[in-house]
């Protein structure tokens, strides 16, 4: 009975150390696809992924959001194929993918303007980018400092890992620090139904996914649209990244050629995002 036991065992230990071993002829599956990153750019992959995958039934396409910073660090440890990015790559991040030996190659797939979001029941329609950053560095904290109904501004932001949140950081604030009270929030969605909710509230979205439940403001007398983003008269715009390792090449090629394809681009345009054509 022993004898049978350490026989198993060695076939047990013996299989496992097969099926575990990769022969070095063996080939990465070319047929899946794995994506991260920013949540802005996230329902552009989500549609894209399901019409590609419609079209190519072979394809498996999975993908997560998480911000803009975790798209990027997953790409810079090789752990996926495409990095979706709301900013451009930080040069300590571009330095970082060097020494790991990722070329970091930027593929710019639509364009977007940050929307900055008020309560449906707020007065205002209309905001200057001085006031903006007055606001969320707190030299502004009450609504009647802006000619409106009293009453304390509650400012909502992204957390520092979100693309949207650099970006603003930098066309409105000028690199101001946020103030310590502001809600941080983790997606664009969590900061629209955020503000929705809260009579007093202030925050900024993508244009994807601007509803009737916000407002967006005016800045600077402009509104955010696909005419103004494109235009360049909208300040706060910015450009909508995927990130691979190099030029893309294979499913990533095929995939983003996909979303740069006239086909592709209205399904941008559909999201509420603006296209490169």
């Amino acid at each position: 009975m022993k004898k049978i036991i350490v026989l198993l065992t060695l076939f047990v230990f013996i299989s496992s150390s097969v099926f575990a071993f990769q022969w070095p002829w063996a080939k990465k599956d070319t047929n899946t696809l794995t994506i991260t990153g920013s949540t802005t750019v996230l329902p552009i992959a989500q549609k894209a992924a399901e019409e590609y995958m419609d079209m190519h039934p072979d394809m498996n396409i999975s993908i997560r959001g998480g911000g803009s910073s975790v798209g990027i660090a997953a790409l810079i440890d090789g752990t996926v194929d495409i990095a979706n990015a709301s900013r451009a790559m930080k040069t300590k991040e571009l330095k970082a993918a060097r020494e790991k030996g990722i070329n970091a190659y930027a593929n710019v797939v639509a364009k977007d303007g940050i929307a900055v979001i008020v309560n449906p029941s707020n007065g205002l329609s209309e905001i200057s980018v001085e006031q903006i950053a007055a606001i969320y560095t707190g030299e502004i904290s009450n609504w009647k400092q802006l000619g409106q109904t009293p009453g304390t501004i509650v400012i909502i932001s992204r957390d520092n890992s979100s693309g949207t949140y650099e970006v603003f950081n930098k066309l409105a604030l000028g690199g101001g620090k946020v103030r310590a009270d502001a809600v941080t929030l983790a997606s664009n969605n969590a900061v629209a139904q955020t503000v929705s909710q809260t009579t007093g509230a202030i925050g900024y979205i993508g244009l994807g996914y601007l509803s009737d439940k916000v407002k967006a403001l005016k800045v600077g007398g402009v509104m955010p649209s696909n005419a103004t983003v494109n235009s360049g008269t909208y300040k706060l715009a910015r450009p909508l990244y995927m990130y691979t390792n190099g030029a893309p090449k294979g499913m990533a090629k095929q995939f983003i050629d996909f979303i740069l394809s006239s086909e592709g681009q209205k399904l941008v345009e559909d999201l509420g995002f603006v296209p490169l054509r």
